[in-house]
């Protein structure tokens, strides 16, 4: 079932753009497009390949033109011929990956160069001493699923209701650049909202001098020495005015382009004491929708830009000003237009653990019993070597995405789906990052921590509590009502919390939910809300928005008209 992108899509102009908006060069090559694709019985390398596939759409999409399932025993290869431009190495030369689901290892002309296990987060690495006036470009992937303790996210072996289709290798844009001797590794980029200014660091393997420029201003320092940028009467970053500052920074022969937004998140008290999420020192309710990211022909992978700014556009038309990313990390495209076109970002930890107990994860939905999250046999979490995994997982994440303007509230765990010890989850985060709001448990198993109280509630009627604690309290899942469009489903299955069968009936729903819950809670005291969900996926028909993205369920102004009353000061 293919979205109008993907009816459009072209084997030659794939994703083709530029993939990490906050540290851009002129150097590029991208390398998405046809590749040789095989799946083997064991983890010797192929003679002969199966056929083509298209990077960077995972074998068990649509858009691939594969359609096939890797199985947790099997191995995945691709491999490519490249040839560079003559006069393209200007020192070093760096091959990149945005994404690959589960452990990839990558070979160049038959010597191993890295390899990288977790499927949600950027890797690279230097070829420049192996390579030839051809290249052969050699990528194996072990993806087990929901077999092993990895992050897995919402795939499942055994797909159905609230679990998606198990998806599989390169899922986001490879590509190759080339950078001088000596250069930028990266930016961290800190807006210092109270201070009027912006602090900057370049990481690099030199400590060279340093040129950063910000419309007329101009700084000097040095690389992995932090420096603090003055901006007088300064624009502050907001949904309804999402106004960026470009940057530009030199170390020696190498120049980047980024940008940045001045920000400030927060928890803090209203007028009457109500504990609230604050944006930029005020009030500010998040008025959300949770998006688990899935595409009909692309799966993990949007099959255009335009499609990812349609999502958050149509949410944003909707008067939405928050996207909840469910369980999953997008590419840096899809982060950087939620900074352009001003939409809040909570970003959830990708899950992962062994086999989820029924009654762990979905019995604190009906009876309201909280565990304590180091019970780890409970929790599908008593492998050792899973555990600092998911370390490893969340750090580079948080690393990958601290840069991003938009991004609001970090979300390490949610329902228990491999929860353990938040506590010490939230102090991981706090080492990386201060200058966001965590919600270390969403839904329940509330380790009694924290800024925040965060509640999930379905199948009763949500009135408001204060936290006992004196926390903010967020809902940060509701709703799920479902409605079948025909012709846009992607199959005869139909789950969600409540089944409509005329659009009619649902906007009735839904607006009889929003004024009689929702509207009086945010007045006692609730402070962020998040409606399940953007769009279908696979069983699931509680979305807005067909999965195909070809129909949007209800009229957009009469959901604006809700959000308006709800997110009005």
């Amino acid at each position: 079932m293919k979205t109008k992108w993907g009816e459009a899509l072209g084997k030659d102009h794939i994703l083709q753009e530029y993939p990490r908006p906050q540290l851009r060069r002129d150097s590029y090559i991208n390398l998405n497009g046809g590749w040789e694709y095989a799946i083997t019985e064991t983890e010797e390398a192929p003679n002969t390949f199966d056929g083509e596939i298209l990077v960077p759409f995972s074998p068990e999409s649509e858009l691939s033109g594969v359609n096939r399932a890797l199985l947790p025993s099997q191995t995945l290869w691709y491999r490519r011929i490249v040839r560079l431009p003559d006069g393209f190495n200007q020192g070093r030369v760096l091959l990149h990956f945005g994404a690959v689901d589960q452990i990839a290892t990558v070979y160049i002309n038959g010597t191993e160069v890295c390899s990288h296990i977790g499927g949600y987060t950027p890797f690279s690495a230097d070829i420049t001493a192996y390579l030839k006036e051809q290249n052969t470009l050699l990528v194996k992937v072990r993806d087990y699923s929901d077999t092993c303790s990895l992050s897995r996210g919402k795939q499942k072996s055994k797909r159905g209701g609230i679990w998606y289709t198990a998806q599989s290798g390169i899922w986001q844009t490879v590509w190759i650049e080339s950078v001088p001797e000596h250069y930028i590794e990266s930016l961290r980029i800190t807006p210092l909202f109270d201070e009027s200014a912006v602090e900057l660091t370049v990481i690099s393997t030199q400590k060279l001098p340093c040129t950063a420029q910000i419309g007329d201003i101009t700084a000097a320092f040095t690389a992995n020495e932090p420096v603090r940028i003055p901006l007088p009467s300064f624009i502050p970053w907001t949904p309804e005015n999402p106004h960026l500052y470009d940057l530009t920074v030199t170390m020696g022969d190498d120049r980047v382009a980024s940008y940045f937004g001045m920000r400030k998140f927060s928890v803090g008290s209203d007028n009457n004491g109500v504990r609230r999420l604050f944006l930029n020192n005020e009030p500010y309710f998040h008025n959300g929708l949770l998006d688990q990211g899935y595409y009909s022909d692309g799966m993990y992978t949007p099959p255009s830009d335009e499609a990812m700014i349609f999502d958050i556009q149509t949410a944003k038309n909707m008067g939405f000003n928050m996207l909840r990313k469910h369980i999953k990390i997008e590419p840096l495209r899809w982060y950087y237009h939620c900074d352009r076109l001003g939409m809040l970002v909570w970003q959830d930890m990708v899950s992962g653990g062994g086999q989820y107990n029924l009654f762990t994860i979905s019995s604190p939905l009906i009876t309201g019993i909280h565990f304590k999250d180091n019970r780890y046999k409970s929790f599908a979490r008593d492998d050792v070597q899973g555990r600092e995994q998911y370390y490893q997982e969340l750090d580079e994440m948080l690393r990958h995405l601290y840069n991003t303007v938009s991004v609001a509230m970090w979300v390490p765990f949610n329902e228990g789906w491999g929860q353990f010890d938040a506590a010490k989850a939230v102090e991981r985060i706090l080492a990386t990052d201060t200058t966001r709001t965590i919600d270390h448990a969403s839904g329940w198993h509330d380790q009694h921590i924290g800024e925040l109280k965060s509640l999930h509630v379905y199948y009763k009627r949500y009135r408001f509590k204060p936290d006992k604690l004196g926390r903010a309290v967020v809902l940060s899942e509701f709703g799920g009502y479902n409605f079948r469009v025909p012709g846009h489903s992607f199959n005869e299955k139909d789950f969600g919390y409540k089944r409509y069968e005329t659009a009619e009936d649902l906007l009735k729903a839904y607006e009889k939910l929003y004024n009689e819950e929702i509207l009086p809670a945010k007045k006692q005291g609730l402070c962020a809300t998040v409606y399940t969900q953007l769009t279908d996926v696979e069983d699931e028909l509680n979305g807005l928005i067909t999965y195909d993205r070809k129909i949007v369920k209800l009229p957009i102004e009469a959901i604006r008209t809700i959000n308006k009353r709800l997110t009005e000061r």
